[in-house]
């Protein structure tokens, strides 16, 4: 008679399913491989106190004082400046395309109005598309301005030194001035769903037709590995366009979202994102033994995607390594497009390098999943 428990059968199941799991590549790998991105990724990469980002200086008034103010920014370590003389014209091009963060403005004759107690304004353009990357530096720079000057106003100069800072710092919030989150989501979002819906639903319907044997049909046909990427993928870019019909719809409806540019344009600049992802989930595919190892390697990709492309985080914030990282993945160049056309108004001439930037990516993914599905039909 058999009894309910014994160590041997206990055993014997115990190293049987040990070495099934161990022998499953791409489990094991999930196993190990999430728990180190999470941390990387959590520990290191989200920093919801970005400092050092990137600003630039409209000097009107080169003077001694305006130096040790530069210099004061530069200290907050919440200010990089990379152009202490920019046009004002350039420095809005770079604004609108998110090179910068902030733009500083030094009106003709500050020191001289400074210095005759008349209180200047300094004016601080912010690019508010994203009012969480933005609120800690704003409030150091209300506090720099009781503290900045101090060393140049001593002396013959101390007058100056009441509690009340000897000038204002005026604050334009571009884009977002109410700093209303559902402007910064929304449009990311649209990045978001695609990325998760096109690499998942590609991956899995080519690893259904492995799972079934339908697989062999098609090496039974004269097709090469080209049409077929190409056949399975066209028919999800049209899934893909009525998600992003649906996203733009509630965003208008529903969040009063506004749209200061083209629609055209953001259908036109989304084709490319799409077939960028729609391209990874065939190399996923191509990877995947089964519909749950595909679901798996889904993660790989998308976890990265939504953390790093700045649309949960801002990626000013990130280690320099993270942000290189950032920067290969469509979803960040994706987000900048959205955003920028939608917020800011932008033209072709402001995001051409974003859909460059994809179309190099959806390139490297074709050729990978091209040499990886031919190795899969032989």
């Amino acid at each position: 008679m058999n009894t309910i428990f014994a160590w041997p059968r206990f055993l014997a199941m115990f190293y049987k399913e040990f070495t099934q799991m161990r022998r499953d590549r791409v489990t094991f790998a999930m196993l190990i491989g999430i728990p180190i991105i999470q941390l990387t990724l959590f520990g290191f990469a989200i920093n919801t106190n970005p400092k050092h980002l990137p600003t630039a200086i409209v000097n009107g008034d080169l003077s001694p004082i305006t130096r040790s103010m530069t210099s004061a920014l530069q200290n907050t370590e919440y200010f990089e400046i990379i152009d202490t003389d920019i046009s004002e014209k350039e420095g809005d091009r770079l604004l609108a395309t998110g090179k910068l963060s902030f733009l500083v403005h030094f009106p003709p004759n500050f020191t001289r109005d400074l210095i005759r107690g008349m209180k200047p304004n300094l004016l601080m353009s912010v690019d508010a598309t994203d009012p969480v990357a933005s609120v800690n530096a704003i409030t150091a720079v209300t506090t720099l301005s009781r503290t900045a000057i101090n060393y140049d106003l001593k002396q013959g100069l101390s007058y100056l030194l009441p509690a009340d800072p000897p000038f204002n710092v005026v604050m334009h919030a571009k884009y977002n001035p109410e700093a209303i989150t559902q402007y910064n989501i929304v449009p990311g979002l649209m990045g978001v769903v695609l990325t998760m819906t096109m690499v998942l639903i590609t991956a899995l319907a080519i690893t259904r037709e492995r799972e079934r044997g339908t697989m062999e049909n098609l090496l039974a046909t004269p097709v090469t590995p080209l049409e077929v990427m190409l056949g399975k993928v066209i028919p999800y870019i049209l899934v893909g366009y009525i998600q992003l019909m649906i996203i733009l719809f509630a965003a208008w409806l529903i969040f009063d979202i506004p749209m200061e540019g083209n629609i055209i344009l953001l259908l036109f600049a989304t084709l490319p994102f799409i077939a960028a992802n729609l391209t990874v989930g065939i190399t996923i595919s191509t990877f995947a033994a089964n519909q749950l190892q595909a679901v798996q390697l889904n993660f790989f990709f998308f976890l990265p995607s939504i953390l790093l492309s700045g649309f949960m985080f801002p990626i000013a914030g990130m280690p320099k390594g993270i942000q290189w990282i950032a920067e290969a993945l469509p979803l960040t160049h994706y987000v900048r497009i959205v955003r920028g056309i939608m917020l800011k108004g932008n033209t072709l001439a402001y995001i051409w390098p974003e859909i460059v930037a994809i179309l190099v990516f959806t390139l490297v993914a074709i050729l990978l999943g091209l040499k990886r599905f031919s190795r899969t039909l032989d």
